[in-house]
């Protein structure tokens, strides 16, 4: 017994310095998930931590334009998924995680763990956020400015859009999958312009619930986690009907091919 696992050990440090073998191995102690779920965590860190500091900043020093504050998550998301997406997929929001297990395309015994690390992320960026600018962090609470209804509406479509563009680029082979990240960047963009003046245009529970909590304020949360969840499911269904049938090869675990 010990000799084999003395073997083993040999093994990995042998082919430590390929990556895909590594993983192969390191499926043996159950660590590719912790892999996964440390990247998630970092990613979606980063997403709101950009995502919520900007509109803070712009409260504070002003004079940033809705193109600014629309580029800051846009970037930020295309940035993790060119650096992240091939270790953990890159989802960054519970919404997307639930709608990729719903579609077959993620493990669901996976989706509580990554959605606790995204919440939990998301509100360690948070509670920074708020020793460094405070009192200011209920800028970067997304809240509607309008109706419960208008902001349901508006999470709704957009999330639609987001995770009809992800559906297509992390199932569908016959989508241009090397430019994703560049294409969901681009969508969360055109989704900020359009509804970030009227709801923050979250398309993401985490990007509200931390947010909302570190600042204590609760204002129509149902809102964001109920309408991008229902949005993301009719998204990821949507690309999936209208996709033409063996003109397309669907891929396994979204953009988490590496792993296989």
């Amino acid at each position: 017994m010990r000799s084999s696992y003395s073997r083993l050990l040999l093994l990995l440090l042998e082919r430590s310095t390929d990556p895909i073998h590594l993983f192969d191995h390191a499926n043996f102690f159950g660590l590719v998930l912790i892999l996964k779920v440390g990247a998630e965590f970092i990613g979606t860190f980063i997403l709101i931590f950009t995502a919520a500091a900007t509109p803070i900043v712009n409260k504070q020093l002003g004079g940033l334009s809705v193109f600014a504050l629309s580029a800051t998550p846009a970037l930020a998301v295309t940035t993790i998924i060119f650096s992240t997406g091939h270790i953990c997929g890159a989802h960054l929001n519970p919404s997307v995680t639930i709608s990729f297990a719903a579609l077959g395309q993620f493990p669901w015994i996976q989706v509580p763990v990554y959605i606790v690390a995204q919440l939990l992320a998301s509100v360690l960026a948070s509670f920074i956020l708020k020793g460094v600018y405070y009192p200011d962090i209920a800028a970067g609470v997304t809240v509607p400015i309008g109706s419960d209804l208008q902001a349901f509406v508006l999470e709704l479509v957009i999330s639609f859009i987001l995770m009809f563009v992800n559906t297509a680029l992390a199932t569908d082979r016959s989508a241009v999958g090397d430019m994703a990240a560049v294409a969901v960047g681009a969508t969360v963009f055109v989704n900020n312009l359009a509804a970030s003046q009227a709801t923050g245009a979250s398309m993401n529970p985490a990007r509200t619930i931390g947010p909302a909590i570190a600042a204590n304020c609760y204002k129509s949360l149902w809102v964001y986690i109920v309408a991008p969840t229902l949005g993301c499911l009719l998204g990821a269904a949507g690309y999936t009907i209208v996709r033409t049938t063996g003109a397309s090869k669907p891929k396994k675990w979204g953009r988490n091919e590496l792993l296989q």
